[in-house]
């Protein structure tokens, strides 16, 4: 197992940010589509979709259903995007004078809007065999294992949204047993 210093920690967080990101979009686009962009969570208000499944697996209708299309001629598939005739504009146009895109001065954009082509898979690999331990996806809850001075593990904690790794905790006190850092000289 790594065990990680405060700084070396420290220094990895621009790298975790978007790692974050990457694992954070996945997650919430898993979540749409498991509910047709209609997400309902654990703990949510929402209603829960009716289970379609009828309890009784009996069919109403003894007759089975015919396998045979009313019409073999499958459906065209509606195009999706700008066809051949509709470019997509690259800049502002005559028309329209707003420019597409990031100016040069905008900040470029953050690590949740990064393209769905990131591999979520590695991201949450990479942590694994650095020995980060993700906590809470939603809340980007992360744990970077660490030694004690006197030998004990220690937790340095750190959320997204932290701007500076801060606090520590034991392993068994989780994080309502969070702590500021420095280390206490004696544990």
């Amino acid at each position: 197992m790594q065990y990680w210093t405060v700084e070396e920690a420290r220094a990895y967080l621009p790298r975790l940010n978007l790692l974050l990101g990457v694992i954070r979009r996945a997650s919430h686009l898993a979540v749409n589509a498991r509910g047709n962009g209609h997400a309902t969570l654990p703990g949510s208000t929402r209603a829960a979709v009716a289970d379609p499944t009828p309890a009784d697996p009996t069919p109403a209708d003894p007759t089975p259903a015919d396998p045979t299309p009313a019409d073999p001629t499958p459906a065209e598939p509606t195009p999706v995007g700008p066809t051949p005739a509709e470019p997509t504009p690259v800049g502002p146009t005559p028309a329209d004078p707003t420019p597409v895109g990031p100016t040069p001065a905008e900040p470029p954009p953050a690590a949740v809007d990064l393209p769905v082509s990131f591999d979520a898979e590695a991201a949450l690999e990479e942590l694994q065999e650095k020995g980060i331990v993700l906590r809470d996806p939603d809340r980007g809850l992360i744990d970077f294992p660490a030694k004690h001075p006197g030998g004990r593990e220690v937790l340095l904690c750190w959320q997204l949204g932290e701007e500076d790794l801060s606090w520590w905790h034991l392993p068994e006190d989780g994080f309502a047993g969070r702590r500021p850092l420095p280390l206490p000289p004696e544990l």
